[in-house]
């Protein structure tokens, strides 16, 4: 079965990820930033696949060290989960729509992490979370799975469908 934990300690975060890439789309997340557990849902929901993440971070200072190792710690157990890559396309590319918006990705599993964000978002917040923040997740998601990404805005103006898109793709 292609399934990790991964747990990640730092002095701002403590964070345990488990992806289950064989799963059925359920997601148990609790990371204390609610707006991002609903993203992480949403990847997990439409990827197939089963996640569980729990998170404690400085949320008194920010969100930022909390989404940012998020994203770090799924990548490392993506890339556990995934292990030799066995029947894994390297190559994928998806458009997903919400609304007025769409978002277009395409990944290279090819062991070079490169991320190409092309997603302008206004510095504004979507509840409490801060859209700077998205590219951050995505950058240790990146980072930590030596993946290619390429996140693309084709169409959008609410900010939260265009975050939402950027996951959903």
């Amino acid at each position: 079965m292609r399934e990790a934990t991964v747990t990640r300690t730092t002095k701002e975060t403590d964070i345990s990820a488990t992806v289950k890439i064989d799963g059925a789309g359920e997601a148990d997340v609790s990371t204390g930033v609610a707006f991002l557990d609903h993203m992480l849902d949403t990847i997990a929901r439409h990827g197939f696949f089963d996640l569980q993440v729990r998170a404690k971070g400085d949320l008194e200072v920010d969100y930022h060290h909390t989404v940012e190792d998020v994203g770090i710690t799924l990548g490392q157990a993506f890339t556990r989960a995934l292990g030799d890559k066995r029947g894994i396309r390297r190559f994928g590319n998806f458009s997903a729509p919400l609304d007025e918006a769409l978002v277009s990705a395409a990944i290279d599993l090819s062991g070079r992490p490169f991320l190409v964000f092309n997603v302008p978002l206004r510095p504004t917040k979507i509840g409490t979370f801060h859209t700077e923040l998205v590219e951050a997740f995505f950058k240790g998601f990146v980072d930590h799975t030596m993946s290619n990404l390429h996140l693309h805005l084709v169409q959008g103006t609410n900010q939260h469908h265009i975050v939402e898109a950027s996951f959903k793709a």
